[in-house]
């Protein structure tokens, strides 16, 4: 059920941004109606302080948000599964040296820790992937590490060794595959932590700049015509908290069918 539901909510949010540009009625850098219009029949979701189509926005904001959530995913999956894995296997002082290493990124909260790379690099997407993607490696690390650490001590491991098989054939022909259901209830997880967390760096200016259209960004530039009553401009928000829901239960939804739970 919870595996159906996730999956039904990230569709339902991947093709509206992917067809954005077929199904957004007005462009959404421009103006295209009044200032704090009311959703009504020229714009379902009524407009923001300059006159552009809120939903219009939603779509195309998507779009963004989604792309460097699924980039920064990529790039913390990619680097930390592999050194996890790597750590794991070989142990001794390569393991200690990497594990100190995750463990005082950890010391940082992971927003604060984002925040500052970003301020670093600069208000851009690509920069704000980088961002996310170097907070989250640890959570891969240690994943990769654990459970390299439990399969090697296998028998099927240990028989492999003994046949003299080298190394890395090891790794990737008998390790890697009990890793991968694994790592995907954790990649698919992560990017609902990804997008909270890209949404934050956008509230605060450190992904994308005015006009292009970003839920964090529009929350941000609303966040004081909201209090006034103009209760609509809140979408953007909604839009947040149902794609990072939808992917959540998309892990949870695999973990149970794969038999990881946590």
């Amino acid at each position: 059920m919870m595996l159906r539901a996730g999956a039904a909510v990230v569709a339902f949010v991947l093709i509206l941004s992917a067809l954005a540009p077929l199904i957004a009625p007005y462009d959404p850098a421009k103006r295209s109606g009044d200032p704090l219009s009311p959703p009504g029949p020229g714009h379902v979701f009524g407009t923001d302080n300059l006159g552009r189509d809120v939903f219009s926005r939603i779509l195309y904001g998507g779009q963004v948000m989604i792309a460097i959530s699924l980039l920064a995913t990529l790039l913390s999956a990619s680097v930390g599964f592999t050194l996890g894995m790597f750590s794991g296997y070989v142990g001794g002082g390569v393991d200690r040296a990497l594990g100190m290493v995750m463990d005082s990124m950890y010391a940082f909260p992971s927003l604060i820790l984002a925040i500052a790379i970003a301020s670093v690099l600069g208000p851009s997407p690509v920069n704000a992937a980088l961002a996310i993607g170097v907070v989250y490696i640890p959570t891969y690390f240690r994943m990769a590490r654990n459970e390299t650490m439990v399969v090697k001590s296998s028998l099927f491991v240990e028989a492999a060794v003994s046949l003299g098989m080298s190394r890395w054939r090891v790794v990737f022909r008998h390790i890697l595959p009990n890793l991968v259901p694994s790592l995907v209830v954790v990649a698919t997880i992560n990017v609902a932590d990804a997008a909270l967390t890209e949404s934050a760096l956008a509230f605060l200016g450190y992904t994308v700049t005015p006009p292009t259209p970003d839920w964090g960004l529009d929350l941000s530039s609303a966040r004081s015509y909201i209090v006034n009553g103009n209760w609509w401009l809140l979408a953007p928000g909604f839009f947040i908290v149902l794609t990072a829901l939808g992917f959540s239960m998309l892990g949870e939804g695999l973990g149970e069918r794969l038999g990881k739970k946590d």
